[in-house]
């Protein structure tokens, strides 16, 4: 599906056994494929990375904010102001912070519109708000989902990061032009 095995899956086996991973992963993974059609792709991996940033997993923000990179790169022919490569300083963060940090990227991006994903995002993953409609309901299942994947790669310590959890990731013609930007901008 994104041109990769993620090195998270025999993590989540042993974690849950073979017979419980895929229950998990059946449960789950049809909802999570049609949050990206409703959400759309750059805001639900905008929210899969400021959830694993909360949780503390490394692995996971990374890949999700990775996605996000290389879809902002194909969409709007632009380098995303934020390299997921840089987000092991932002585990930790208090979430006022955490949430003012993404929310600067996101404004530096062109993207004011999903500051308030942000902070939905940050009340539903601090129990302060509940979801009051159905994108909200999508943003909760998120928050659940990635929040199983969080706990399981940090007791894991799964941190090493892999590749964009994204069908853009098999896309090597951005993979290699956000890359050559990258280092045009170190």
């Amino acid at each position: 599906m994104w041109g990769f095995a993620p090195r998270m899956i025999p993590h989540i086996v042993a974690r849950m056994g073979a017979g419980g991973a895929v229950r998990w992963f059946a449960a789950n993974m049809p909802r999570y494929l049609v949050s990206m059609r409703v959400l759309g792709h750059q805001r639900t991996h905008l929210a899969g990375m400021v959830i694993s940033l909360y949780n503390g997993c490394l692995y996971c923000a990374y890949a999700h904010g990775y996605a996000l990179e290389l879809l902002y790169l194909r969409d709007r022919d632009r380098l995303f102001p934020l390299d997921a490569r840089t987000l092991e300083g932002w585990i930790g963060l208090p979430p006022r912070l955490l949430a003012d940090r993404v929310q600067d990227v996101l404004r530096a991006a062109g993207m004011q519109a999903e500051a308030m994903w942000v902070d939905t995002t940050i009340g539903l993953l601090h129990g302060d708000q509940q979801p009051v409609d159905g994108e909200e309901m999508r943003l909760a299942h998120l928050v659940r989902m990635f929040g199983t994947m969080n706990r399981i790669a940090v007791e894991a310590g799964c941190t090493e990061p892999d590749e964009a959890q994204n069908p853009v990731n098999k896309d090597r013609a951005v993979k290699e032009r956000n890359a050559a930007l990258r280092n045009a901008h170190v």
